[in-house]
């Protein structure tokens, strides 16, 4: 219930603070891709269930090949994370919480096995602990040469393993923590943090 409420709360003051940055670059976004310039995509939420997330639209076309191609301005907002914004939203509708793992396209999270499967008691959140790890997760990827591989391989296992002990540790004042590190911008690669 204390998780919930301090959501509503968190929500509400970054639409208030952050407000017109989310009209702003709609509009940007709008102009820069030809599109809407919200972003909607299903991801899995808690227990498995599936949600639309809304996202600031950074890609303005897709190639026959899967490839994306990523505007200026969409690489900007992807770097300072504001196309992640609209998501105050999905708190406030209850299908995200301000922390907790970082919801995934389908095909990962709700494919776990066994005690892997805890993490699905969780509501995805807007920042995690495994943000504060994989911050720029999107480069990384890119350095590899089969970032799917890497991605299926490194990156998940280790997500869902920094995201289970999330689980077992999980209180109002590691929320606090992870929230003030993801603003202040410190980041981890010590396990002792998250485990």
């Amino acid at each position: 219930m204390l998780k919930r409420g301090f959501d509503i709360f968190f929500a509400l003051t970054g639409l208030l603070l952050a407000g017109w940055a989310i009209v702003l670059f709609f509009l940007l976004a709008t102009l820069d891709t030809r599109k809407n310039g919200i972003f909607k995509q299903k991801r899995i939420g808690q227990y498995g269930r599936p949600f639309i997330i809304y996202k600031l639209r950074s890609i303005a076309s897709v190639s026959p090949e899967g490839k994306w191609t990523i505007t200026r301005l969409g690489r900007f907002m992807r770097d300072y994370k504001i196309d992640e914004l609209p998501q105050f939203i999905n708190i406030l509708k209850g299908d995200m919480s301000a922390v907790g793992p970082r919801p995934d396209i389908p095909g990962y999270y709700d494919t776990l096995v066994g005690d892997d499967r805890l993490v699905l008691q969780l509501k995805p959140g807007l920042t995690g602990p495994s943000n504060l790890k994989y911050w720029n997760e999107e480069y990384d990827l890119a350095a590899q040469p089969n970032p799917l591989r890497y991605n299926d391989e490194v990156l998940f296992p280790d997500k869902v393993r920094i995201n289970l002990c999330y689980f077992k540790k999980q209180s109002f004042w590691l929320d606090l923590k992870i929230i003030f590190y993801t603003i202040t911008g410190k980041r981890f690669a010590d396990d002792a943090f998250y485990c």
